[in-house]
Protein backbone atom coordinates (compact mmCIF):
# COMPACT_ATOMS: atom_id res chain seq x y z
CA UNK A 1 0.00 0.00 0.00
CA UNK A 2 1.10 3.32 -1.00
CA UNK A 3 2.24 6.17 1.86
CA UNK A 4 -0.28 6.20 4.33
CA UNK A 5 -1.32 10.32 5.62
CA UNK A 6 0.94 11.43 9.00
CA UNK A 7 -1.81 10.41 11.68
CA UNK A 8 -1.80 10.25 15.63
CA UNK A 9 -3.43 6.74 16.92
CA UNK A 10 -4.70 6.17 19.76
CA UNK A 11 -6.16 2.81 21.36
CA UNK A 12 -8.63 2.62 24.20
CA UNK A 13 -7.59 -1.10 24.48
CA UNK A 14 -5.26 -3.71 23.47
CA UNK A 15 -7.47 -5.40 21.43
CA UNK A 16 -9.83 -2.23 19.67
CA UNK A 17 -12.98 -3.72 17.39
CA UNK A 18 -14.06 -0.64 16.11
CA UNK A 19 -11.92 2.35 14.07
CA UNK A 20 -12.82 5.73 14.14
CA UNK A 21 -10.73 8.10 11.32
CA UNK A 22 -11.07 11.56 13.19
CA UNK A 23 -10.63 14.22 9.98
CA UNK A 24 -9.70 18.27 11.58
CA UNK A 25 -10.81 21.35 10.00
CA UNK A 26 -8.91 23.81 7.87
CA UNK A 27 -5.64 25.31 9.34
CA UNK A 28 -5.83 22.36 12.18
CA UNK A 29 -3.83 19.30 12.45
CA UNK A 30 -4.64 15.35 13.91
CA UNK A 31 -3.77 17.01 17.11
CA UNK A 32 -7.01 18.92 17.56
CA UNK A 33 -9.35 16.29 18.22
CA UNK A 34 -7.27 14.45 20.17
CA UNK A 35 -8.72 15.38 23.73
CA UNK A 36 -12.02 14.38 22.85
CA UNK A 37 -10.71 10.51 23.14
CA UNK A 38 -11.17 10.94 26.99
CA UNK A 39 -14.28 13.11 26.77
CA UNK A 40 -16.15 9.65 24.68
CA UNK A 41 -16.95 6.52 26.61
CA UNK A 42 -17.84 3.75 24.37
CA UNK A 43 -18.46 0.40 25.31
CA UNK A 44 -16.12 -1.29 23.32
CA UNK A 45 -12.15 -0.91 22.33
CA UNK A 46 -11.72 1.68 19.66
CA UNK A 47 -8.79 2.78 17.85
CA UNK A 48 -9.06 6.63 16.46
CA UNK A 49 -6.69 7.47 14.22
CA UNK A 50 -6.11 11.40 13.65
CA UNK A 51 -4.43 12.00 10.08
CA UNK A 52 -2.47 15.43 9.77
CA UNK A 53 -3.56 16.61 6.07
CA UNK A 54 -1.64 18.21 3.46
CA UNK A 55 -0.47 21.38 3.19
CA UNK A 56 -1.22 23.34 0.50
CA UNK A 57 -2.29 26.74 -0.31
CA UNK A 58 -5.80 28.21 0.57
CA UNK A 59 -6.76 31.06 -1.98
CA UNK A 60 -9.26 32.89 0.80
CA UNK A 61 -6.59 32.63 3.12
CA UNK A 62 -4.26 35.05 0.88
CA UNK A 63 -2.62 31.93 -0.68
CA UNK A 64 -1.00 31.21 2.41
CA UNK A 65 0.45 27.46 2.65
CA UNK A 66 -1.37 25.41 5.32
CA UNK A 67 -2.91 22.17 6.33
CA UNK A 68 -5.91 21.48 4.24
CA UNK A 69 -7.98 19.06 2.28
CA UNK A 70 -8.97 20.98 -0.18
CA UNK A 71 -8.46 24.84 -1.41
CA UNK A 72 -11.21 27.30 -0.90
CA UNK A 73 -11.49 30.08 -3.73
CA UNK A 74 -14.49 31.82 -2.35
CA UNK A 75 -16.57 32.62 0.88
CA UNK A 76 -19.25 30.77 -0.48
CA UNK A 77 -17.99 27.61 -0.68
CA UNK A 78 -20.77 26.10 -2.87
CA UNK A 79 -18.57 28.06 -5.82
CA UNK A 80 -15.75 26.70 -7.52
CA UNK A 81 -15.48 23.92 -5.39
CA UNK A 82 -11.75 22.46 -5.93
CA UNK A 83 -12.93 18.94 -7.58
CA UNK A 84 -8.96 17.61 -7.68
CA UNK A 85 -7.91 18.56 -4.06
CA UNK A 86 -11.70 16.92 -2.87
CA UNK A 87 -10.78 13.85 -4.90
CA UNK A 88 -7.20 13.40 -3.32
CA UNK A 89 -8.65 13.45 -0.13
CA UNK A 90 -11.21 11.27 -0.45
CA UNK A 91 -8.12 8.47 -1.92
CA UNK A 92 -6.16 9.55 0.65
CA UNK A 93 -9.00 9.05 3.36
CA UNK A 94 -10.02 5.61 1.43
CA UNK A 95 -6.11 4.24 2.10
CA UNK A 96 -6.71 4.89 5.99
CA UNK A 97 -9.94 2.70 5.40
CA UNK A 98 -8.47 0.04 3.44
CA UNK A 99 -5.03 -0.22 5.73
CA UNK A 100 -7.58 -0.61 8.85
CA UNK A 101 -9.78 -3.67 7.46
CA UNK A 102 -6.61 -5.06 6.67
CA UNK A 103 -5.57 -4.96 10.43
CA UNK A 104 -8.85 -7.18 11.21
CA UNK A 105 -11.25 -4.07 10.99
CA UNK A 106 -14.46 -4.94 8.84
CA UNK A 107 -15.61 -1.59 7.49
CA UNK A 108 -19.00 -1.57 9.04
CA UNK A 109 -16.93 -0.96 12.19
CA UNK A 110 -15.18 1.74 10.75
CA UNK A 111 -16.20 5.56 11.29
CA UNK A 112 -15.67 8.60 9.59
CA UNK A 113 -15.81 11.94 11.84
CA UNK A 114 -14.98 14.80 10.76
CA UNK A 115 -14.96 18.43 11.43
CA UNK A 116 -15.90 21.16 8.92
CA UNK A 117 -13.56 20.84 5.93
CA UNK A 118 -12.86 17.92 7.84
CA UNK A 119 -16.65 16.67 7.69
CA UNK A 120 -17.12 17.57 4.16
CA UNK A 121 -14.43 14.80 2.87
CA UNK A 122 -15.81 12.62 5.82
CA UNK A 123 -19.15 12.83 4.04
CA UNK A 124 -17.92 12.91 0.32
CA UNK A 125 -15.26 9.62 1.06
CA UNK A 126 -18.05 7.39 3.27
CA UNK A 127 -20.87 8.05 0.80
CA UNK A 128 -18.67 6.62 -2.08
CA UNK A 129 -16.79 3.67 -0.49
CA UNK A 130 -17.45 0.21 -1.92
CA UNK A 131 -18.80 -0.98 1.27
CA UNK A 132 -21.28 0.62 4.01
CA UNK A 133 -19.02 1.30 7.34
CA UNK A 134 -20.28 1.81 10.87
CA UNK A 135 -21.31 5.41 10.25
CA UNK A 136 -20.37 9.05 9.38
CA UNK A 137 -20.52 11.79 11.85
CA UNK A 138 -20.14 15.09 10.01
CA UNK A 139 -19.79 18.17 12.48
CA UNK A 140 -19.95 21.95 11.18
CA UNK A 141 -19.92 20.92 7.47
CA UNK A 142 -21.75 20.26 4.49
CA UNK A 143 -21.03 18.41 1.29
CA UNK A 144 -19.43 19.18 -1.64
CA UNK A 145 -19.71 18.22 -4.83
CA UNK A 146 -23.27 17.28 -3.64
CA UNK A 147 -24.45 17.22 -7.73
CA UNK A 148 -21.98 14.39 -8.55
CA UNK A 149 -22.95 12.11 -5.85
CA UNK A 150 -26.53 10.22 -7.37
CA UNK A 151 -23.70 9.08 -10.03
CA UNK A 152 -20.61 8.04 -7.51
CA UNK A 153 -22.38 7.23 -4.37
CA UNK A 154 -22.52 3.32 -3.96
CA UNK A 155 -25.47 1.59 -2.94
CA UNK A 156 -24.15 -0.08 -0.01
CA UNK A 157 -22.67 3.29 1.46
CA UNK A 158 -26.06 5.04 0.96
CA UNK A 159 -27.40 2.92 3.52
CA UNK A 160 -24.42 4.34 6.14
CA UNK A 161 -25.70 5.98 9.43
CA UNK A 162 -24.82 10.10 9.45
CA UNK A 163 -24.51 12.43 12.27
CA UNK A 164 -24.96 15.73 11.21
CA UNK A 165 -24.29 18.84 14.10
CA UNK A 166 -23.97 22.52 13.44
CA UNK A 167 -23.72 24.88 15.31
CA UNK A 168 -26.92 28.02 15.31
CA UNK A 169 -24.33 30.99 15.04
CA UNK A 170 -21.80 29.50 12.68
CA UNK A 171 -20.14 32.27 10.65
CA UNK A 172 -17.67 30.07 8.72
CA UNK A 173 -20.33 27.89 7.49
CA UNK A 174 -23.68 29.19 7.95
CA UNK A 175 -26.56 27.03 9.19
CA UNK A 176 -28.38 27.05 5.91
CA UNK A 177 -25.59 25.35 4.12
CA UNK A 178 -25.23 22.58 6.65
CA UNK A 179 -29.25 21.99 7.10
CA UNK A 180 -29.43 22.17 3.20
CA UNK A 181 -26.62 19.01 2.76
CA UNK A 182 -28.45 17.37 5.40
CA UNK A 183 -32.26 17.72 3.42
CA UNK A 184 -30.52 16.75 0.37
CA UNK A 185 -29.13 13.78 1.73
CA UNK A 186 -32.54 12.58 2.87
CA UNK A 187 -33.96 12.93 -0.33
CA UNK A 188 -31.67 10.69 -1.38
CA UNK A 189 -33.04 8.01 0.89
CA UNK A 190 -29.10 8.87 3.77
CA UNK A 191 -30.36 7.75 6.98
CA UNK A 192 -29.44 11.20 8.85
CA UNK A 193 -29.66 12.59 12.27
CA UNK A 194 -29.78 16.65 12.22
CA UNK A 195 -28.59 18.10 15.61
CA UNK A 196 -28.40 21.89 16.17
CA UNK A 197 -26.38 23.33 19.32
CA UNK A 198 -26.28 27.20 20.63
CA UNK A 199 -22.48 27.37 19.26
CA UNK A 200 -20.53 29.04 16.54
CA UNK A 201 -18.03 27.32 14.60
CA UNK A 202 -17.22 24.87 17.30
CA UNK A 203 -18.00 22.16 19.24
CA UNK A 204 -19.59 21.99 22.75
CA UNK A 205 -20.12 19.02 25.25
CA UNK A 206 -23.91 18.60 24.48
CA UNK A 207 -22.63 17.53 20.87
CA UNK A 208 -20.08 15.30 22.25
CA UNK A 209 -22.38 13.32 24.79
CA UNK A 210 -25.00 12.91 21.52
CA UNK A 211 -21.88 11.64 19.85
CA UNK A 212 -20.98 9.29 22.18
CA UNK A 213 -24.72 8.10 22.67
CA UNK A 214 -25.27 8.04 18.52
CA UNK A 215 -21.73 5.74 18.62
CA UNK A 216 -22.64 3.73 21.31
CA UNK A 217 -25.83 2.70 19.28
CA UNK A 218 -23.84 1.68 16.17
CA UNK A 219 -21.63 -0.31 18.02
Amino acid sequence: MSELLPHITLDTGLNPQYSIIWLHGLGANGEDFVPIVDEIHLPHEVRYIFPNAPKRRVTINGGFIMPAWYDISTTNIGEQPDAVGIRASQLQVEKLIAHEMQRGIPASHIFLAGFSQGGAIALFTGLRFKQRLGGILALSTYLPLSDTLQEEAQLDALSTHIFMAHGLYDTVIPLASGKASAEFLLKQGCILEWYEYAMQHTVCMEEIQAIEQWLTQRM
